[in-house]
């Protein structure tokens, strides 16, 4: 035996059955629900299969992914679902940050400020999507008339039956619901930031504008790196809120509802295994590029 080898003991070699034995269950339950419906979505998507029968069907190769890929309707949901993810990421970044330094900020009244902001992240995203479906409505919604009481249009807009409006209606809708999240993440980190930094700034001279530049976002960016990353993979799966709101119509189509469509409505059950792959791959890919643009950073860093 070498002099760096290390023969385990009776006990260590307990400790390791009985931690494997803890570890066991949970690797089961991931392989049953996670690993075996994949393979399973997989094996679909080079066959046949409709959802009325599954049983029944035939092996057909790439075939599904070949139709898939030359469907215009399929590249326009992922088009969409792109211009939907960078604008309501930016401005959610944007906010959360505004909000995060508005509630970093002492004064009275503060604490029922936090509480009330995060109000929007608490309601669920199907009961919010149904309220803003209300307030958008063409004909009683609350928001024409008060854009209409302050003169900002003429006539009641259909704001969800537009295209252009519509998916702008949706943005809207997702950064109001997901900023306050934003800024729960930014504000922890605002509150981890030493105050004598900010003092030693100030005894350098450095205005407001300096001292964000330099100690507050240098502070807060790996923060904003993971909410960036949360919230990219969270926009790129958008699909309750787009379905309450208009259910995929009108120019809002995501990748998840076309493919909701695929598999509810017309049944094909292997094209839309296709598309949930396909989808799954397009997630994949952002999420890879994104952690290693992060770790290169890190290495810079």
């Amino acid at each position: 035996m070498s002099p760096g080898s290390h023969r385990p003991t009776g006990l260590e070699a307990r400790r390791a059955r009985a931690g494997a034995g803890m570890v066991a269950p949970a690797l089961l339950l991931v392989l049953v629900s996670a690993i075996v419906p994949l393979l399973r979505t997989v094996w679909l998507s080079f066959t046949d299969a409709r959802l009325a029968n599954p049983g029944a069907h035939s092996f057909i190769g790439f075939d599904n992914y070949r139709l898939l890929l030359s469907d215009p309707e399929f590249g326009s949901a992922v088009v969409t679902t792109l211009r939907f993810t960078g604008a309501s990421v930016l401005l959610e970044i944007l906010f959360g940050l505004g909000l995060a330094l508005l509630l970093h900020q002492r004064y009275r009244g503060r604490g029922w400020m936090r509480a009330a902001a995060l109000v929007p992240w608490a309601i669920p995203t199907v009961v919010s999507a149904q309220l803003w479906k209300f307030m958008l409505n063409d004909v009683y919604g609350v928001a024409n008339d008060f854009l209409v009481r302050l003169h900002l249009i003429e006539e009641p807009l259909a704001w969800l039956a537009t295209p252009g409006l519509a998916l702008a209606s949706v943005i809207v809708v997702d950064v109001w619901k997901t900023t306050p999240f934003i800024a729960l993440l930014i504000l922890g980190a605002l509150q981890a930031i030493p105050e004598e930094l900010y003092e030693a700034a100030r005894i350098d001279g450095a205005g407001a504008v300096r001292r964000f530049r330099h100690v507050t976002l240098p502070h807060v960016a790996p923060i904003l790196l993971v909410a960036v990353l949360f919230r990219t993979l969270d926009a790129l799966r958008i699909f309750d809120t787009i379905y309450v709101l208009t259910l995929g119509a009108f120019g809002t189509e995501s990748m998840a509802t076309y493919n909701r469509r695929l598999l509810v409505d017309f049944m094909d059950l292997g094209y839309g295994a296709a598309c949930s792959l396909l989808i799954f791959v397009i997630v994949g890919v952002v999420s890879a590029a994104y952690l290693l643009l992060f770790a290169r950073r890190e290495v810079v860093t």
